[in-house]
């Protein structure tokens, strides 16, 4: 990254958003469509960074010099579910960087259509005592979110070739042809016959995520039809395979 540009500025946040974000300039194409760069937007367009220049899809970049692990931290808690529900919410780029040498060390997509409701984690709101007393945020869950969703574009320094990047998320875009409630039940469906480990598994196996998905979904009294009717979705979303007879198959 364009370390130098951090000599401008004298707050740690604001020098590594700087230089992350400039390095997404640099860096950065669509994996939705054929293009090269995404624009870089002006300072202060609100949870938007990036805009692809063909396709018009968004993006936000999460940068930290943690490890990416499950939690990673977001904002207001009311606008993420707000954009969730009314399907506005943009792609995700979550970067780790190394700050000493200013080398990107991780970066993970996750498409926008991956975000079900339950990977937003609310935070205790900030004690009186704050700046912004009672402000609520959020974390992101990554462990609600399918592993097909999770899109490595660098690991460990190694970065994932980009026709292999958008085939990935070409495979994992038919969700987004989903309604928002529909598609919250069918991610959780997904990350729950992932979290089976098993590359086949039975109607029968399935139903065993009823208790976690009852409790992700309390409005819905008819568990196992709902768990059924979701393995046909993700079977006509080409997520899974339908071998006959209640027997699945993760591709």
């Amino acid at each position: 990254m364009r370390g130098e540009l951090a000599n401008r500025f004298t707050s740690g946040s604001q020098k590594a958003g700087n230089v992350t974000e400039a390095w997404g300039a640099d860096n950065f194409y669509c994996p939705n469509c054929s293009s090269p760069k995404l624009d870089w937007l002006k300072a202060g367009t609100e949870a938007i960074d990036y805009r692809c220049p063909k396709c018009k899809f968004e993006y936000q970049l999460k940068s930290q010099r943690a490890a990416i692990r499950n939690s990673i931290n977001d904002g207001a808690y009311r606008s993420m579910m707000e954009k969730i529900r009314n399907d506005e919410a943009p792609n995700f780029y979550f970067l780790q960087y190394d700050f000493a040498t200013w080398m990107v060390r991780n970066l993970l997509l996750v498409p926008y259509f991956a975000f079900p409701a339950s990977a937003i984690i609310k935070r205790p709101p900030l004690a009186p005592t704050a700046r912004r007393a009672g402000w609520v945020g959020c974390n992101f869950d990554l462990r609600h979110i399918p592993a097909d969703a999770r899109i490595s574009i660098v690991t460990e320094k190694q970065i994932t070739p980009l026709n292999e990047v958008r085939a990935q998320f070409k495979k994992v875009k038919p969700l987004k042809e989903l309604s928002v409630k529909e598609r919250g039940w069918t991610l959780d469906v997904l990350n729950g016959v992932r979290s089976l480990g098993k590359k086949e598994f039975t109607n029968t196996d399935a139903y065993t995520l009823a208790g976690q998905l009852e409790k992700l979904h309390p409005d819905n009294r008819h568990i196992r039809d709902k768990i059924r009717q979701q393995l046909q979705v993700l079977r006509d979303a080409k997520l899974l395979l339908h071998l006959g007879s209640g027997v699945w198959r993760l591709p």
